[in-house]
């Protein structure tokens, strides 16, 4: 298992907090799923082949997000254009683990990488990218100390992970409404109670 939780100390809150960047995910033994938000079209088709299909684009990066209310916070609640449908992808853990171990940072960080041009080289041989995103709440608002994976999947790595990493597709966006009308009427214990089980990968 590769190493997935970084003290950053060029992340913190403006209080003087450590930011902590962790892989908080619901898994098994087997595997970890991950989460995307498509147009009804694109979603329905993966739905019902089990598996990313055309009017799927392979030859577009692609982003895959472990935390739900990051994707929540990044599709309002399944409400914008063209991210009208949430899917909960499962993939092989082995899969995940391999694209990990081949990212690189979208950006260049002096405490990571050497240079600027030894980042921009691994950047350009990479086919999977890193950012780190402020984690968000159940109201969607930032939480300055805990960044969240977003992993970025081009190339060959998304060849993988249509063809090979993938084990099941479930559209979850009748979940992201009722936890959304939930937050809406003021129970907030009742919304945290439907949430996935994520845990520290």
């Amino acid at each position: 298992m590769p190493e997935t939780r970084w003290r950053d100390p060029g992340a913190g809150a403006q209080d003087g907090r450590v930011a902590t960047r962790e892989i908080q995910a619901l898994y098994t033994t087997a595997t970890i799923t991950v989460y995307q938000a498509y147009s009804p079209e694109i979603a329905r088709a993966a739905v019902a082949a089990g598996r990313f299909v055309p009017p799927f684009k392979r030859d577009r990066m692609t982003w895959i997000k472990p935390s739900f209310l990051w994707m929540m916070y990044r599709s309002g609640w399944a409400a914008k254009p063209g991210q009208e449908h949430v899917l909960a992808v499962e993939l092989r853990r082995d899969g995940f683990d391999d694209a990990l171990a081949r990212a690189c940072l979208s950006h260049y960080e002096p405490r990571v990488h050497a240079s600027r041009a030894e980042w921009g080289r691994r950047l350009r041989e990479s086919p999977v990218r890193v950012q780190w995103d402020p984690e968000r709440d159940l109201h969607l608002r930032p939480l300055p100390e805990r960044r969240s994976l977003q992993l970025g999947l081009s190339g060959e790595a998304v060849r993988q992970y249509v063809d090979e990493w993938t084990v099941g597709i479930t559209d979850v966006t009748a979940l992201a409404h009722r936890i959304h009308a939930v937050m809406r009427a003021g129970d907030a214990d009742a919304a945290r109670a439907l949430l996935p089980d994520e845990r520290e990968y």
